[in-house]
């Protein structure tokens, strides 16, 4: 006579059901932690493209400064209106560059533009506290540098943004560069070093730093 088949207990019932359970959530925790972890690399890898899109843009078109003699001189007749300078100081930068871009065909636009750096308090109301790179063209050369154009931002979350100048006859950096002074008018410095400081996914401060080489560095000359 054949012995009857043993089923399970309960118990042996609930532990396999507790192991079960057990495995689902190690496992919807491993897959949770994934996704996690691949968001934030995403958001470093966007972070730092956005970074290197700033400085190679800045870079480009400090490269591409300029200042001319070729204007009205009865309409400008004080170097600080003149339609294209070059002034910079520590943590603000704004000159007239060759480097416009048009995105239309018809655009009633050149590759002259006027272009300035600064940092700025961040307008979005959820980041009152946040500092941006600002970037502000201008395309029209008419007006007072200073004026007009539009702004966008390179880069959110500035702690600081350092301009420095290379002077190639004193074959040192300097903090300003002026050509509305008289003795800089018609020259450019050789050289700007850039240095942004950002806070990386650690929270800690990071230093990146880039050169831009300025091609004209002296002034095109009136035509007689």
């Amino acid at each position: 006579m054949s012995r009857a088949r043993r089923g399970f207990t309960l118990i042996e019932v609930i532990t396999a059901i507790g192991i079960t359970a057990f495995i689902g959530v190690v496992i919807g925790v491993t897959f949770s932690t994934t996704i996690v972890n691949k968001d934030v690399i995403e958001g470093q890898a966007e972070r730092y493209r956005m970074l290197r899109t700033a400085m190679n843009r800045m870079t480009r078109e400090i490269g591409a400064a300029y200042v001319s003699d070729r204007y009205d001189s009865r309409r400008y007749r004080d170097a600080f209106d003149r339609p294209t300078n070059f002034v910079g100081t520590r943590d603000k930068l704004l000159f007239t560059s060759l480097s416009h871009q048009r995105l239309y065909a018809d655009a009633k636009e050149s590759d002259q533009a006027v272009i300035e750096y600064q940092v700025k308090r961040s307008p979005d109301p959820k980041a009152r506290d946040r500092d941006d790179l600002v970037r502000r063209e201008k395309v029209v050369l008419e007006e007072r540098m200073e004026r007009g154009g539009t702004e966008d931002i390179l880069f959110e979350g500035v702690k600081k943004l350092e301009f420095q100048y290379w002077n190639s006859e004193r074959k040192q950096w300097e903090d300003e560069w002026d050509t509305r002074r008289s003795e800089r008018r018609t020259i450019l410095p050789t050289r700007v070093k850039i240095t942004l400081i950002a806070v990386d996914e650690n929270g800690k401060d990071v230093k990146y730093v880039s050169q831009a080489r300025v091609i004209l560095n002296t002034e095109f000359p009136r035509f007689q």
